[in-house]
């Protein structure tokens, strides 16, 4: 069904009633079926199947959020969550196939082979009136800056949609009933293809600044705009990044990167200036625009970005170690650099700057080894791709990163930061058979400049 379609029975909602009863942060309508397009089989039928069996089980439960904003979009959602009334440990204890997962946030995931049903519980408000607030204390915690440092406070359907991040993900679903229920200015901004967070922007971003990076991510996503009171605090608030978890941020930073609209997404980082809470030594290096390196740095960095959304739409493997490989090359040149300056060998060089770049990185975000080792090893075949002489291009091209280094190369070729012709050199490479290979490398050898003996006296 097209957006159009999915759209209009809401859009003529909208219109039979004043915009000011809709956009209020306590509206909330329940639609019946006539008046939305959404049905049962556009859901996994896997995520329909955990909600009847919590609701014959007498708990509330409906599909939620993000799923049916792009369902109402026209888009095919990744995956499908579940919101419901009952606990965590009751959740496991009607299904053998769910697991509990999560310290500051509290989630059942449920099993189903391949597909992971996220059901979570109603989520309440920090501070309770009465004997439930000590309790409260108790499963909610807040740093200094007002940060949720543990947030497993339950509440009430209508609560959970006043804690969610945007207007636009306060939409449950009752497969059961076909009933679309819809909260705060969720409808009008749909269609508005505004971006508006639920609540005080300062505190909801000091709650948790991670919605930050959310909402340019959304944006980027489906092509909406900030409401102008959601988008006025990033600038102040970016700095509060740098208090989130390291594994966290490099998760956030994958989701950024890894959509599909990662140009997008990072002309919206620098718009919000929000790099250098991410990538700390990187900013100031290519942000120095007088300097032709910051430029091929720059657009090194585009190129990369670009060329990974056009894999991920040709449905091709990506992998983090390239991103972060382009993203901190300049730090890594530059360390190199100097080490070479006080004398060091290029090899020791190097691996000495290689550790101090990932090591300074691990201030903002964490790099699994898996990926820090790649990374390593993407940098320093760059500097080994030029030596192919004898078996040295065979034996490089049966290296695992050979490919991504390959690829990285090209990309410094087309960004200026190095001369074209050892990319193309390796690209006929690859394409030719043995015996054409051992005549290039004849050829090499020829033009390499020969070292004369010197005669014994």
């Amino acid at each position: 069904m097209t957006r159009s379609s999915l759209l209009k029975p809401l859009v003529a909602f909208l219109k039979r009633f004043r915009s000011d009863n809709i956009s209020s942060d306590h509206g909330q309508f329940s639609l019946p079926a006539h008046q939305h397009a959404l049905k049962a089989t556009m859901m996994s039928a896997n995520a329909v199947k955990v909600v009847q069996r919590l609701q014959q089980k007498g708990y509330q439960a409906f599909i939620v959020g993000g799923c049916l904003r792009d369902l109402l979009l026209g888009h095919t959602p990744k995956d499908f969550d579940v919101a419901t009334s009952a606990h965590p440990e009751q959740v496991k204890e009607l299904f053998t196939n769910c697991r509990l997962i999560g310290r500051r946030f509290r989630l059942a995931h449920v099993y189903f082979g391949r597909e992971v049903i996220e059901v979570a519980t109603f989520r309440g408000h920090h501070t309770q009136d009465g004997a439930s607030a000590a309790w409260a204390r108790h499963v909610a915690a807040q740093d200094a800056q007002g940060m949720l440092i543990s947030d497993n406070v339950y509440g009430s359907l209508e609560e959970d949609a006043m804690r969610r991040d945007f207007t636009v993900n306060t939409f449950y679903y009752d497969p059961n009933r076909n009933e679309l229920r819809c909260y705060a200015s969720g409808l009008e901004d749909l269609k508005n293809h505004v971006l508006r967070l639920v609540g005080e922007p300062d505190t909801r971003y000091r709650e948790d600044p991670v919605r930050m990076l959310r909402a340019i991510r959304f944006m980027a996503k489906l092509d909406f705009q900030l409401a102008s009171e959601t988008e006025a605090p990033i600038q102040a608030l970016g700095h509060l990044l740098r208090e989130i978890p390291g594994a966290r941020l490099f998760d956030e930073v994958l989701k950024l990167f890894h959509s599909g609209q990662g140009v997008a997404t990072f002309t919206l980082i620098q718009r919000y200036q929000l790099l250098p809470h991410l990538f700390p030594d990187t900013y100031p290096l290519i942000t120095q625009s007088s300097t032709t390196r910051a430029q091929v740095w720059l657009k090194l960095m585009e190129l990369a970005i670009r060329n990974t959304d056009q894999r991920i739409q040709q449905h091709k493997p990506v992998t983090p170690a390239f991103l972060f490989a382009v993203i901190l090359w300049p730090v890594f040149l530059q360390h190199r650099e100097l080490t070479l300056i006080h004398g060091e060998v290029p090899h020791i060089a190097t691996h000495r700057a290689a550790s101090l770049t990932l090591d300074q990185q691990l201030t903002a975000t964490v790099i699994p080894r898996r990926f820090s080792s790649a990374v390593r090893e993407i940098w320093e075949l760059q500097f080994r791709l030029p030596h192919r002489l004898g078996r040295r291009a065979e034996t490089l091209l049966e290296h695992q990163r050979f490919r991504a280094a390959y690829d990285f190369l090209l990309l410094r070729e087309q960004a200026g930061e190095t001369q074209p012709g050892l990319g193309e050199w390796w690209t006929q490479y690859q394409a030719v058979d043995h015996q054409q290979r051992h005549q290039m490398i004849r050829y090499l050898s020829k033009d390499a400049p020969r070292h004369k003996r010197r005669k014994k006296k």
